[in-house]
């Protein structure tokens, strides 16, 4: 059983991420520097900021709402990659390696929160 938040493998893996999207969204172009740019980081650091109030929250409900939030930033950040992908501001491998990233948090807040269900 997790301590506390950074005990959680999800929590690393979506830490990584955001840290990984930070360094891609390095190399757009300065146009992006108040748009997509902004956009990709702000849901990379909405995914383990998420996973880390919930786990601080006192009721299992609100947990799983805040689990759910990082869920809805997963899919916001994979379309936001694949725009910048398209737009050539990440290559096809880079994007592809994010993206892979991106799926396999995705899963394990699924099941994270269908552990909640069951247990509660």
């Amino acid at each position: 059983m997790a301590k506390n938040f950074k005990d959680l493998i999800v929590w690393q893996k979506a830490f990584s991420l955001s840290i990984n999207v930070y360094k891609t969204t390095k190399t757009f172009p300065n146009s992006e520097l108040y748009g997509l740019s902004q956009q990709i980081r702000r849901s990379s650091i909405s995914i383990p900021s998420n996973i880390a109030e919930g786990f601080n929250r006192y009721h299992n409900k609100e947990y799983k709402q805040f689990l759910y939030i990082a869920l809805g930033s997963c899919a916001e950040l994979e379309t936001q990659i694949r725009i910048a992908n398209k737009l050539g501001y990440i290559e096809d491998e880079r994007s592809a390696e994010i993206l892979i990233i991106i799926s396999y948090i995705s899963r394990m807040l699924s099941n994270l929160i269908k552990k909640l269900w069951t247990r509660y």
